[in-house]
């Protein structure tokens, strides 16, 4: 008998939408019917066709049906990074859109309590808006905390505008996952999805170089982070960034002088990597202990079959399983047993 097939499966990166939008949340994001009998959507930003979506990321019942047919367990939903928009200036606009995806996320896992979690957003680019819808999100809608991007704008995540954010978090006990959006653009990466192959994993390695470098665990040593993609190009790079790190204190070290490899085992990743000699690596790097289950579900750069790659690589270790499929994600965001019955 198979052991590992019947481990509990937490997916902890998953993104849904509504099904339809308002007035205002339509400013940012048109979500146009794709063709008629076909239940798909395609999704326009700022009157530009972006991607089409399958009824899996607005229709609940689908999901949950999916999530049967491949033995998911748990997931925890958060909202798609391109409704982020820091760039607006209307902050407040930002706000409401923020409320309506947070409200919209909350009603699902009010719904089905045993089969989601949810994460808010939040319009980081206004610290004091961010910091009210967050208290929102975990004190009255019950959500694990937000999902944020790998960056503001111009500004890092070890910014000083930000501190006071941090500083919310860290009082509410509050969960952060950090998902990589606004990706180098231009003529250079127009080709081979360039952003979202090579820019995604940037983004994520330079905002854990920033809270790293930045000192926010510093200040902050109980922060819940996680973040996307296996951290992106960190673990395979940290090395480097170390070396960069004692080479050029001038560069790295005028905000934090503790090597940003000391800080492993203090924050997650989740296990998107598509590769088994990757994830042998990135559990060897980054602590067995610190690794989730994440599969970027419903969208085509993700795992299909969430957790295969993790049974697949460590077939032979149980123990490993369990840790990488639900062990981990249960102790980060404080989920029981009883959750999940």
């Amino acid at each position: 008998m198979d052991v590992t097939s019947s481990l509990t499966r937490l997916d902890i990166h998953t993104h849904i939408l509504p099904r339809e939008l308002s007035a205002n949340a339509r400013k940012f994001l048109e979500l146009r019917k794709h063709a008629d009998g076909d239940p798909r959507l395609d999704m326009y930003k700022d009157g530009q066709f972006f991607r089409t979506i399958e009824p899996n990321c607005f229709d609940i019942d689908v999901r949950l049906r999916e999530m049967d047919e491949k033995n998911i367990t748990m997931q925890v939903l958060s909202t798609i990074p391109v409704l982020f928009n820091y760039a607006c200036e209307n902050a407040e606009n930002v706000l409401e859109l923020s409320r309506e995806l947070n409200d919209h996320i909350a009603s699902i896992c009010r719904q089905y309590p045993t089969r989601f979690l949810g994460l808010g957003t939040v319009p980081l680019q206004a610290p004091i808006l961010a910091i009210e819808e967050l208290r929102r999100c975990v004190n009255e809608l019950g959500l694990k905390g937000v999902q944020i991007g790998t960056h503001v704008n111009d500004w890092n995540l070890d910014h000083e505008e930000l501190d006071q954010f941090w500083c919310e978090v860290e009082k509410l006990d509050a969960c952060i996952f950090i998902h990589p959006w606004d990706m180098p653009i231009g003529k250079r990466y127009e080709a081979y999805w360039m952003p979202w192959l090579c820019g995604m994993p940037f983004e994520t390695a330079s905002a854990i170089c920033s809270i790293l470098m930045g000192g926010v665990l510093e200040k902050y040593p109980k922060l819940r982070l996680a973040f996307a993609h296996g951290g992106g190009s960190f673990p395979f790079t940290v090395g480097r960034i170390d070396h960069g790190h004692e080479c050029r204190p001038d560069l790295c070290a005028y905000k934090n002088s503790q090597p940003p490899s000391s800080y492993i085992g203090r924050f997650s990743v989740d296990s998107l990597v598509h590769d088994s000699h990757a994830l042998k690596y990135l559990v060897e790097v980054m602590n067995e202990n610190c690794v989730m289950l994440g599969s970027d579900c419903p969208f085509p750069l993700g795992e299909d079959k969430p957790g295969e790659l993790i049974i697949k690589t460590f077939d032979k270790n149980v123990d490993l399983c369990e840790k990488l499929l639900s062990t981990n994600a249960k102790r980060f965001f404080k989920i029981s047993d009883q959750d999940l019955k």
